[in-house]
């Protein structure tokens, strides 16, 4: 079972998730001299990305990358990598090395092997990847009824092109085997809504019904769920 960490309070939250982070990263520059993490977008990862570009970390040995990414401009409106340099890539962290999940391809599909080589040269394993889940059980870009999940959740590459059921823009998302791979699993989330599918999640059934199960019911790596009201 994952460990869950409770708070009535969404800043409170986000501030201690931000600082359980930076630790984590601390302690793995002072282990093997560099870090890694590829984080979520949308709109709870906000104020954790705001918190965490506050803290003092030595971020020139940091990698940092996506967990899924729209097909789309990185300076437009839906792009996951316009949220992470308008948030924590400023200031100090912005010396940190962004490996980018979209490139010039025309589409996901063919963009493909180039962010799976860009991938390639990140240190494996990551040490953490901060996860979210939508209302259908989704994480990472790994959809229900998607097209492509049955392959997202048993390739051995770590990215994969991904046309959603119903969500506008096609994606570049990390696979389950790269997720479970980390050295750590965060998932956020907040709101009764989230709460009701989170707790579903945790009893038995497919992970095709809701892919979040592929980190929840997992013994590889150690889950950490951070909910809020």
């Amino acid at each position: 079972m994952p460990t869950e960490h409770h708070f009535t309070d969404g800043g409170e939250a986000a501030a201690q998730l931000a600082t359980r982070i930076a630790t984590l990263l601390a302690e793995a520059i002072a282990t093997r001299g560099t870090s890694s993490i590829a984080l979520s977008g949308g709109r709870s990862p906000r104020p954790v990305l705001e918190a965490l570009a506050r803290t003092p970390l030595d971020w020139s040995k940091v990698v940092v990358t996506l967990v899924d990414e729209r097909w789309v401009a990185p300076d437009a409106p839906d792009s996951n990598e316009r949220l992470l340099r308008e948030t924590l890539l400023t200031g100090p962290p912005a010396a940190a090395h962004f490996v980018p999940m979209k490139n010039d391809a025309p589409d996901a599909y063919a963009g493909q092997p180039a962010v799976e080589t860009a991938f390639a040269a990140i240190p494996w394993p990551l040490d953490m990847v901060l996860l979210g889940m939508g209302e259908d059980g989704h994480t990472a870009s790994l959809f229900p009824a998607a097209a492509e999940l049955a392959d997202g959740l048993t390739s051995t590459a770590r990215t994969i092109a991904v046309t959603p059921p119903a969500a506008p823009h096609q994606r570049m998302s990390l696979t389950a085997s790269a997720i479970v791979a980390a050295r750590h699993v965060f998932l956020q989330i907040s709101g009764d809504a989230k709460k009701a599918v989170y707790a579903q999640a945790l009893e038995d059934g497919p992970v095709e019904q809701l892919p979040i199960r592929l980190a929840l019911r997992q013994d590889k790596t150690p889950v950490e769920v951070w909910i809020s009201a």
